[in-house]
């Protein structure tokens, strides 16, 4: 399967946000289960750096966002539900880093992500990409406070 990134748009963002229902503890990264994160992500105006991810069918596949704190990239993304556990993640999660990285001209030496602490899932894959946790946190969110790791990736060395 290939990832292709287009601009996010309001068809993709709803799609997302009101169709995509996760199984079981995985349910905790549905959108509608945060009602702040649900209008940040609808909102038109924060789609600068938000990409609709395509298959070779131009069909939704996955979503991509970069955010860049002190000049650092953040990446956040999510992967349509019936794709997860399927061993497309190791693909994805490095087309959307080198994509940022080309998109943006990246020139630092690393890259953050953020990840539940019970998705231990992603977390070995995170690690095998180069990933190393370096801090862990409490985050509020889903009407609750939930444990969060800072997650690092050297990319040039």
């Amino acid at each position: 399967m290939d990832f292709n990134f287009v601009k996010m748009n309001k068809t993709f963002a709803e799609e997302i946000a009101y169709k995509w229902k996760y199984e079981e503890k995985y349910s905790f990264y549905d959108m509608t289960d945060d009602k702040e994160d649900l209008q940040d992500f609808l909102d038109p105006n924060k789609w600068e750096n938000t990409y609709a991810v395509l298959d070779n069918n131009d069909e939704l596949v996955a979503f991509y966002s970069y955010y860049f704190k002190k000049e650092i990239m953040w990446i956040g993304f999510g992967l349509k539900p019936e794709l997860t556990g399927k061993g497309l993640g190791e693909k994805f999660v490095k087309k959307g880093i080198n994509y940022g990285i080309e998109k943006y001209e990246y020139d630092k030496n690393h890259i953050f992500l953020a990840v539940a602490e019970f998705n231990k899932r992603a977390i070995k894959l995170y690690q095998q990409l180069g990933f190393q946790t370096i801090k862990k946190y409490d985050q509020k969110t889903n009407g609750g406070i939930y444990k969060f790791r800072k997650m690092k990736k050297v990319i040039n060395d």
